[in-house]
C-alpha cells in the first residue's frame, strides 16, 4: 500500500509540474527543466507524466524528450520489478535492518 501511495503522490506532483510548465510556456515565463520532469518520471511519477502528456498535450511530440521519458519509465518499472524479486526483497530487508 505505501508503494501505491508513493506512486499516486508522485504522479499528482508530476502532473502539476507539467501543467505549470505548459502554462509557463504559453505565457513566456520561466520553464521547468526537462531534466526535472524526467527525474520525476524516474522516481515513479511517470503515470502522472503520461496523463499530463495526453490531457495537456505537453511534451508529447518532442522525440528526444519522449525517448528519455520512456527510458525512465523502463528503468523505474525494472527496478520496481527487481525489488519484488527474492534478491530485491533481501536487499530491501538489509537496508531496513541497517
Amino acid at each position: 500500500m505505501p508503494v501505491l501511495v508513493a506512486y499516486f503522490t508522485l504522479s499528482c506532483i508530476t502532473f502539476a509540474v507539467y501543467a505549470w510548465d505548459k502554462s509557463a510556456a504559453q505565457e513566456g515565463r520561466w520553464r521547468t527543466q526537462e531534466s526535472t520532469l524526467q527525474l520525476l518520471a524516474l522516481l515513479g511519477g511517470w503515470p502522472g507524466g503520461i496523463c499530463a502528456q495526453q490531457v495537456l498535450r505537453h511534451k508529447s511530440r518532442k522525440e528526444s524528450f519522449q525517448f528519455v521519458f520512456w527510458l525512465a519509465v523502463a528503468v523505474n518499472v525494472s527496478v520496481f520489478g527487481w525489488l519484488l524479486s527474492d534478491a530485491g526483497s533481501r536487499f530491501l530487508a538489509s537496508l531496513i535492518s541497517g
